[in-house]
């Protein structure tokens, strides 16, 4: 731990009950956390994910792209383990992913090295997916590149909405952030995904967003993404400075982060 780093407040946005292990490494690494979720995550037992709980037995492929994916459907199809064919593969994003995966009974036979939905489809690229059936369950606020790319491929997707991504029901840590990053009282605020940023910006006003894209550019409050797709997501505001890892999770972005304080 830094004597510099001792302190120094970082804001961490991202799902309340996915925050824990982003904490950790704030506090190992000489900073202060600050618990503020722009991102609610609800697990629904949706029409769709129900069809896709009823086809199960026919998946030939069967993709989770968070742990909130897995915990529903294994919520909402409980059977999901005797129902599941020997031979369906299955294919994950990342480590958080695989690890919650694996703790379920289920082998991942894909995993890419950039944690990523382009990494994701690259890891199939050696697969024929011709009239393959192949299940996604996730939020509908995901981007549509894997699902889109897959079909064009030849396989047969089922997405399923296992969950909403929505704004938090209680907003008033975020406006407290929002302060916080006017009055310049942290040090740096962190994003996982491009809804952790967009929500921060649809509860600010006008004029706040304004002061929050100014201090960002100026690096007067420091921004870390977790990758480039969150990055993008920043750059639509014109903020086009922010921290990224070259491996895309909490751990390599805390690290990174901690390098500029």
């Amino acid at each position: 731990m830094s004597e510099n780093h001792k302190g120094k407040i970082i804001a961490i946005t991202r799902p309340i009950e996915r925050s824990q292990s982003a904490v950790n490494i704030v506090e190992e690494l000489g900073g202060v956390p600050f618990i503020v979720p722009t991102l609610e995550l609800k697990l629904t037992c949706t029409p769709s994910l129900m069809e896709l709980c009823q086809n199960i037995k026919k998946l030939d492929w069967l993709i989770f792209t968070s742990p909130t994916a897995v915990e529903s459907i294994f919520k909402f199809c409980p059977h999901l383990l005797q129902k599941l064919r020997p031979i369906c593969k299955i294919a994950v994003i990342g480590p958080k992913t695989r690890d919650f995966v694996e703790s379920k009974g289920l082998s991942v036979d894909i995993m890419p090295s950039e944690y990523t939905a382009e990494g994701l489809l690259d890891s199939f690229l050696p697969y024929d997916l011709k009239r393959k059936d192949v299940g996604i369950p996730r939020t509908m606020a995901a981007r549509k590149v894997l699902p889109n790319e897959l079909i064009k491929r030849g396989a047969h997707v089922f997405v399923a909405e296992a969950y909403e991504s929505i704004i938090p029901a209680e907003t008033s840590s975020i406006q407290d952030l929002i302060k916080k990053i006017m009055n310049m009282q942290i040090a740096a605020v962190t994003f996982t995904s491009p809804l952790t940023v967009h929500n921060l910006f649809k509860i600010a006003s006008n004029t706040e967003q304004s002061e929050i894209i100014k201090i960002f550019s100026q690096n007067d409050v420091l921004v870390a993404a977790i990758g480039p797709i969150t990055g993008n997501a920043l750059i639509e505001y014109g903020i086009i400075d922010a921290i990224i890892p070259e491996k895309y999770t909490v751990k390599d972005m805390m690290q990174k982060l901690f390098e500029y304080l």
